[in-house]
């Protein structure tokens, strides 16, 4: 790797997050040291006690990652992606010895459904998606294809090895379930349709028992089919009561021969794997979508679409929760003034408050029925300022999560920016339908001192400056509007043939930055309102979010291209790039001592990185 590589890229500190979206998708290694799942296009790998984190991305996926599958000795990990329909979807093997990668597998199109390696780790079963739909099977030590067909009529979801042949696999979606002879002397592959006489069903999880005998397969009916891999033969379902609501969505095998069975609506059970009598259950929140069983079969992790990890001891069904995370589209996040030990976000429902060098979830506010749009801290400290969906600014004390006023009907469509003066005296939001609102906070009081409507659209981003005397606003309507905050009047206006997204002062207070949809960053004088330099901020997309470092050197910048880049300021050149993030960027900030950067994006991740050293120029 060249020095100029290594200054181009940001080192990833750390991630919250855990796309339980993800059939499968939490995998615990053999030696029960480490857990391994999807975030956006990379991979985390963790340990389990240290709490540490490694990151299969360099050089990896650039999209989403839609499946994951681990070799049996724990050496070699396939995962692939979703990608736009027609376009390839690669599957990558990871060597786990080394963490880099071994092969780049291109033959699917659109999405990589599920992948599977064979007992002896000689070949890996890859599934394409539904408008792929071919089964292929790979040689794991070359790389090179051997032979693929279609997978069936309909969609395939789940493909699966024998645990003792190298030579057979199942395959199993909608209204298909099929096993199939692999020969590789003459590179071919021949499937056997399974009878299940009358029964129609959509095939979502398959487990074969040690033996090869029987395989059981959970569907979205909500019951478990016991079928013959000799003979493809149907042999008993059930339970024979209720079957499970919102379908069964993960069977795992425990060491006895028995099932664990994970349910859409959250349900987790043991059933028996001859009388498919429910022999316990419990709930956890959120749907099924993982289970992993550890080496000594007394414990197994539970996975939900709600991006919820619990650990449940097999014997007495008690759990705990091990990890939580937004599942949603992150709208906003802040640090405290001059403190960089917690930070917090916003998505749906939900504020968090973040241990920013444990990565740990310190505090939960929730306000069901609503979506939190932004958050800031009060400058003091002593309360997190957010607006809502409802239109109501809320104050909640960041120690407990309590309530301590609320603004009622601030904006009537919806709070969508807010910022604090530094003397905590007053607020200043922007709403949906283009107000830019003033509110004097006191002890006891909060109240409207004024309301300037000058924009057309939604108000996207408001920022105080030092002294507390002017504020800036910048709209979807193409304006960012300077208003005094003595007079209440408009000071200045910029213009620009875009929607503006996001503004910030300059420390020095000399100059304003902006960006938006139209993809520029733009340097503007505060005293005339002039444009002094417009840069591209992006090649291919639009820009959500900016923030200026402490010294005011370096600003980073983020949006629909789901990279995190940062600036040098003086010279407005791109040094370095992070990538990571499979949604678009919502926000971004540096860290109130530059030692971090926190993005936060649309698919429920938090990526936090190194916060690098722009490099000076020489004299």
């Amino acid at each position: 790797m060249t020095e100029e590589s290594q200054k181009a890229t940001l080192e990833l500190q750390g991630v919250i997050g855990f796309n339980g979206k993800v059939p499968n998708g939490l995998i615990l290694h053999p030696g029960d040291q480490h857990v391994i799942y999807p975030l956006g296009s990379t991979i985390v790998v963790r340990h389990l006690t240290e709490n540490t984190q490694t990151f299969l991305q360099k050089g990896g996926h650039n999209m989403s990652v839609s499946c994951l599958a681990l070799s049996s000795t724990g050496k070699y990990l396939a995962s692939g992606q979703e990608s736009y329909m027609g376009f390839p979807a690669q599957v990558i093997v990871w060597d786990l010895e080394t963490y880099e990668i071994k092969h780049k597998l291109v033959l699917h199109q659109g999405k990589v459904e599920d992948l599977c390696f064979s007992p002896g780790e000689k070949y890996l079963a890859s599934l394409g998606g539904r408008d792929d739909n071919k089964v292929c099977i790979w040689n794991v030590e070359t790389g090179e294809p051997i032979c693929g067909s279609p997978a069936a009529n309909n969609t395939a979801l789940k493909v699966r090895f024998l645990n003792n042949r190298d030579d057979m696999f199942v395959t199993g979606g909608h209204y298909n379930l099929r096993v199939w002879h692999f020969d590789l002397a003459n590179r071919k592959i021949r499937p056997t349709d399974c009878q299940l006489g009358v029964m129609k069903r959509v095939i979502t999880s398959i487990s074969i028992d040690d033996n090869d005998e029987y395989m059981y397969v959970g569907s979205a009916t909500g019951d478990v089919l016991k079928v013959s891999v000799e003979n493809c033969l149907f042999k008993a379902s059930g339970p024979k009561k209720k079957p499970f609501s919102q379908g069964v969505q993960c069977v795992l095998k425990t060491l006895s021969g028995n099932l664990i069975i994970g349910a859409g609506d959250g349900t987790v059970a043991v059933l028996n794997a001859n009388t498919f009598k429910v022999e316990r259950l419990t709930q956890v929140a959120g749907g099924v979508t993982s289970l992993a069983l550890n080496a000594a079969g007394d414990h197994f992790f539970v996975a939900t679409n709600k991006c919820n990890i619990y650990l449940v001891k097999l014997d007495t069904f008690e759990f705990e929760l091990r990890n939580t995370c937004h599942h949603g589209k992150i709208n906003d996040v802040a640090y405290p003034l001059g403190y960089s030990e917690l930070f917090a976000t916003c998505s749906g429902s939900d504020i968090r408050v973040w241990q920013a060098r444990t990565r740990n979830e310190l505090l939960r506010i929730q306000v069901p029925g609503l979506e939190c749009l932004c958050i800031t801290f009060m400058p003091d400290g002593k309360s997190i300022i957010s607006g809502w969906s409802d239109g109501k600014i809320r104050a909640f004390r960041p120690q407990t999560g309590k309530l301590m006023y609320a603004i009622n009907d601030a904006h009537r469509d919806g709070v969508t920016a807010i910022a604090c003066a530094k003397d905590c005296s007053r607020i200043v939001s922007g709403g949906q339908a283009g107000q830019v609102r003033v509110w004097a906070i006191g002890r006891q009081t909060q109240r409207m001192v004024a309301s300037m409507k000058e924009h057309k659209l939604t108000v996207n981003s408001i920022k105080i400056n030092e002294h507390g005397d002017e504020c800036v606003s910048a709209s979807n309507d193409g304006s960012c509007i300077v208003w005094d905050l003595n007079t209440f009047t408009r000071k200045n206006c910029l213009f620009a043939s875009t929607q503006f997204k996001s503004i910030m002062y300059h420390p020095d207070q000399s100059q304003l930055v902006t960006t938006g949809t139209d993809r520029k960053i733009t340097y503007w004088d505060c005293v005339d309102a002039s444009a002094i330099r417009i840069t591209d901020g992006s090649m291919t997309s639009h820009l959500n979010c900016l923030d200026i470092n402490q010294e005011g050197d370096a600003f980073c910048s983020a949006g629909g291209d789901k990279v995190v880049q940062v600036w040098g300021y003086d010279e407005g050149y791109n040094y370095f790039t992070g990538v990571g993030h499979s949604g678009d960027i919502q926000a971004v900030k540096f860290s109130p001592d530059n030692q971090s950067i926190v993005s936060v994006g649309e698919e429920g991740a938090i990526f936090i990185w190194s916060a690098p050293a722009i490099p000076q120029p020489e004299d």
